[in-house]
């Protein structure tokens, strides 16, 4: 994803220096160019050396500081260089002088004269980070365009349990990917997706699902996200590891996902002129049991064999109300002789603007982490392969919707 972007990585006087080596590691894996700028208090923890190492690249500091003509290791050119700042961590010492525009070292010199985009990631005691000058301070620099990753309520390491503690590196990670790759078409639209297979009671122990891990939805999740989206993830599983500023509303049933799903649309289709999107990966159960039962039902009372009643469950996607939404389908098929006409016939009677169909095989089985799907567009019936890793199979099938409906 971030092949040709240049990061800069500013490092200050915290114990959490330690996890910025694996947000360098993450960048790095993602093809960028990293280079770091360190101050003195940050050499306490952690030497220059261990740096350049894992970034392949000289710290910046006040000693390799050169104004030669080909260089760029100083304040200014450096910033030239760098298509994002992200300061991790950041100590209570440094966010007040950000704020304030003291540039008494090296980091808050180029910070000064840096005008693209700013990360910072706290990390300090809680009651550095609580006391009302630094709470001034991060508001004002949030003020000002700073993206500020919050700390995490936890045990620090002076064993007092309180907020202070550095974000994981991968939530400051995707959020300067999402500041990095985010597009005008998906910034701040809403959109929700659905996920999981639902979870139909029998009994208070027993339950009828299939499945579906949840995986795709949360790829798509991730991938509209790093897009710049507003995403709401109604799901049964698979939601676990996904970023903070993801909505994530755990359901089981599928009456609790129309019901979920209704109230995130409505909201969706109020708070912007965008139009949101729908999609539908979730795999509703197409039976549910016909009286399930309170309690544990008795094996001893049910005999060597049961017969469990099983009814038709309702259509959530063919409820939903699409007038004022893009509505995308996804159907999983295992007849390859006849999958293609039944989602084309699911784009018709469900009135969708497209759908993915997937198509289970042992060669794409359910709950594996790449995907085939093939993307059928409304009136059309222009069948495109997506082919891969379900996040970046998201990241295309996202870009393709966009040119599609950008052309409308």
């Amino acid at each position: 994803m971030l092949r040709g972007k240049n990061v800069l990585v500013g490092v200050t006087g915290s114990i959490a220096i330690y996890k910025t080596l694996e947000l360098i590691r993450l960048f790095i894996k993602e093809n960028a160019n990293v280079k770091v700028i360190m101050t003195d208090a940050a050499k306490k923890f952690v030497t220059a050396l261990t740096f350049e190492t894992i970034s392949q690249q000289i710290v910046l500091d006040e000693s390799s500081e050169s104004w030669d003509k080909q260089s760029i290791n100083n304040h200014i050119e450096i910033g030239k260089w760098a298509d994002i700042f992200v300061i991790a961590p950041a100590s209570a010492n440094t966010i007040n002088k950000l704020s304030c525009g003291i540039t008494d070292n090296l980091l808050t010199q180029t910070a000064l004269a840096y005008i693209k985009t700013k990360v910072i990631a706290p990390a300090a005691n809680t009651n550095m980070i609580q006391n009302p000058i630094t709470l001034q301070s991060l508001q004002r620099l949030h003020t000002l365009g700073y993206k500020i990753v919050n700390s995490q309520v936890k045990e620090l390491a002076c064993k007092d349990i309180g907020d202070g503690a550095m974000a994981q590196p991968e939530e400051i990670f995707n959020l300067s990917i999402r500041e990095l790759i985010k597009d005008n078409y998906w910034e701040n639209r809403d959109v929700v997706v659905s996920g999981g297979g639902t979870i139909e009671k029998i009994d208070d122990v027993r339950y009828i699902s299939n499945f579906s891990s949840g995986k795709m939805a949360a790829a798509l999740s991730l991938a509209l996200f790093l897009k710049g989206a507003n995403v709401t993830l109604v799901s049964s599983r698979g939601y676990e590891n996904l970023p903070l500023d993801i909505k994530v509303i755990p359901v089981k049933s599928s009456s609790e996902m129309l019901s979920e799903l209704n109230i995130a649309l409505d909201l969706a289709k109020n708070s912007s002129e965008m139009k949101p999107y729908l999609f539908m990966a979730a795999a509703v159960s197409d039976y549910v049991p016909a009286n399930s039962k309170e309690g544990k039902l008795k094996k001893a009372k049910l005999g060597e064999t049961w017969d469990l009643s099983l009814v038709q469950n309702s259509d959530i996607l063919s409820s939903i109300e699409k007038d004022s939404i893009y509505s995308i389908g996804f159907k999983a098929e295992m007849d390859k002789s006849s999958a293609n006409q039944s989602a084309q016939n699911m784009v018709k009677t469900k009135q969708l603007d497209a759908v993915c169909l997937n198509i289970i095989d042992e060669e794409n089985p359910f709950g594996s982490d790449n995907n085939v799907l093939e993307v059928i567009i409304n009136n059309k019936y222009e069948i495109k392969e997506l082919k891969g890793n379900k996040f970046y199979v998201s990241l295309r099938l996202l870009s393709l919707l966009k040119n599609e409906h950008e052309k409308i």
